[in-house]
Order: structure tokens, then sequence, then C-alpha cells
């Protein structure tokens, strides 16, 4: 795909911040590899509460809807908990963002430079093996989307539902990621109480036949939580439904030490999504320290599935891990350095970097 039209969805928060440092990656692309990259900015969340009473304003989902790939920042924050469910940013903007566009997998790559290893929450471990792992998310449907939803004579009610077609268009996603790994799927359910996961776990074992050479198992989400941990090397793929993705990434994420880390794609049939895997963290917010790695790694994701450009993606992510391995980190990467570097200056030194390397 040559046309490179984007929408740009700053959110809240640390969002304007770590966002300016990939726009700053977009523009370093655009030089090295002789682009044209077209940005079209909105807004999605609190900020656009504040502006226009709504956390999703059309206008923003109009823009969303003529471009081939969004990058957004995060949402959300304490000035609109107290908002109801549907009206805050993260209900009422994300979710129904996601759902508007058809975004159906949920991409959570976790990987554990050898330079961070003493950072790890498992540095205690002796030979706790090599972190190097995806989780593949369903994201469109499940309990977050079940109907009826609601509180009703001191009764709260969320209903999980799944089609089989549904389950069988994630597993396809995971089982092709796979292929072009380790070659493991290890799909995440619930079958020995909830009938929704009884059909998760046919379906899956049905769309394995297909994938004779990727090695295939099922765990209950509480062991596979506790295997997270344990030995979270044996994992590569793993597959889940959107209220299990949702708490399996998480977990995987704090393997590493710093969701600032950590990128995600959101895909869907015509436009995809990309995004910190972390939070908007207000109470860091306007000081110049956020880890902006999240989103810059976002942005490589963003060239290999939007694109199909792993060219550009892999320059990125290269840059990235060289300057880690200088010992070069933020504040919230947890390690012996003195005088951690700045986001501003962060973004700087990433994009000298891919000068060196093109």
């Amino acid at each position: 795909m040559k046309n490179f039209t984007i929408c740009i969805l700053p959110g809240d928060g640390i969002g304007p911040e770590i966002m300016g440092q990939a726009l700053k990656i977009l523009k370093t692309v655009e030089k090295i590899y002789e682009l044209k990259i077209n940005l079209f900015s909105g807004v999605i969340g609190g900020i656009a509460i504040d502006l226009y009473n709504t956390p999703l304003p059309e206008a923003t989902l109009k823009l969303c809807l003529n471009c081939n790939a969004i990058l957004l920042g995060s949402v959300g924050g304490p000035k609109w908990d107290k908002l109801s469910p549907a009206k805050r940013p993260e209900r009422g903007g994300l979710l129904k963002l996601r759902k508007e566009l058809g975004l159906y997998a949920n991409l959570r790559p976790v990987m554990l430079l050898n330079s961070l290893e003493n950072i790890s929450p498992l540095s205690f471990k002796e030979n706790s093996g090599k972190i190097d792992l995806i989780t593949v998310r369903e994201l469109s449907s499940g309990i977050y989307f079940g109907e009826p939803k609601k509180i009703s004579n001191n009764i709260g009610i969320d209903t999980m539902i799944y089609r089989e077609d549904e389950i069988k268009k994630i597993a396809e996603i995971a089982f092709k990621i796979a292929l072009k790994r380790r070659k493991k799927v290890c799909s995440v359910d619930k079958a020995n109480v909830l009938n929704s996961s009884v059909l998760w776990r046919k379906t899956v074992s049905d769309v394995s036949k297909k994938y004779p050479t990727v090695k295939t198992e099922h765990l209950y989400i509480d062991n596979a939580a506790m295997q997270l941990i344990l030995n979270p090397s044996r994992f590569d793929v793993i597959l889940a439904s959107n209220l299990f993705g949702d708490i399996i990434s998480d977990e995987s994420a704090a393997l590493t030490n710093s969701l600032g880390m950590l990128p995600s794609a959101s895909l869907g049939d015509k436009i995809n999504l990309f995004e910190p895997a972390g939070g908007s963290a207000p109470d860091i917010a306007g000081k110049n320290i956020a880890n902006p790695i999240a989103q810059i790694l976002s942005v490589a994701m963003m060239f290999e599935y939007s694109y199909g450009r792993k060219d550009i993606s892999d320059h990125i992510y290269t840059s990235v891990k060289h300057l880690i391995e200088k010992n070069i980190r933020t504040i919230d990467i947890r390690s012996d350095i003195k005088n951690p570097v700045s986001t501003e200056t962060f973004g700087d030194l990433i994009c000298e970097e891919m000068f060196k390397n093109s």
C-alpha cells in the first residue's frame, strides 16, 4: 500500500507528549524512505468530553473512517471517572471506536530485551528463559459487549456471548501469526464452567486442524495466569477472549517491568488502530518524563500490519533496542542509571539512531 493516510488521536494525560515523539519518528521515516505520509488529527476521550461533551465526536469518527490507519495515544483519567460508564472516555470513546471500526483482533507483543532482564519481576529466577510472546485477544464481542448489560434492583448484569464465526475469525489470526513465529498456540478459556468457553475450545480445536505444523494447547485462565509467572518462556502465541485476553495481556506486560515499553495493534477488515498498552498516566502528564517507547513501537506495528512495510518496522525496533543496550532509559525503566533521559530527548535519540542505521 503506497497511500499513507494516518489519523492521529493524541488522547489524554501523557498522550500528547508521547504522540509528539511518534510524530518525530514518522517524519524521520518520510526522509529516510522518501515517502509522503498524510496526517490528520482528531480528539477522543476526556479532551473530547471537555470540548464537545462527548468522548467520541462524530467528526473524529468520520476522520478515522477516511484514513487507512489510526495512531492513538491513551484516554481517560480521574477527572472523568464520575461520569456514567457510557459517557466515560474508555467505554464511550475507545470501546465505541473499536466497535464502529469493526476492530476484532488485538495484538500485544511482549519481548524482554537481554539488557533489561535484571529489572524484570522474574529476575530472581534462575534460567527463567527468554520472554518473547504475543497475546491475540478477541476485541469486538464477549462480556464487554453482550446484552443485557445493566444494573437493576441491586443486581449487576453482564452477558458473555460468543458466536462460532467470531471465535473462528480470531483463531485464524492467531494461527497465522504462529506460523511466522515458533509455531505454538496456547488457547485460554474457562471451559470447565462457562458454556461460551466450551464453544471457544471446540472451535479453536477445529481451526487448529488446518495448521498441523502448529502445536496447540488449551489452558484454563487461572492456570494460564500462573504459568505465565512460573514459566513465561513456554508461551509463543496466546489466544484469548476479550475478557481473558485483557487480563492475560496486562499480566504478560508486567514481565518487562514497564508498560511504557509495550505497543499494541487492533485489527479490522479495513482499518487498523495502534496504541500503547499502558494508560494515560495523568500523574506524570506534562513533566516530560513519560516513556515514549510504546507509542513509537506502535508506529512500527502500524507499518508492518497496515502497510506491509516490515523493513520500516524492523528499523524502528532495532533503533529502540540499540538505545536500550546503550543504557539510555527513561525514569520508569528501573535500573542503576543515574541520569534518565526525558521524553523529548528519547524521541530525538531514536531519530538519530534511525539515521545512523539507514
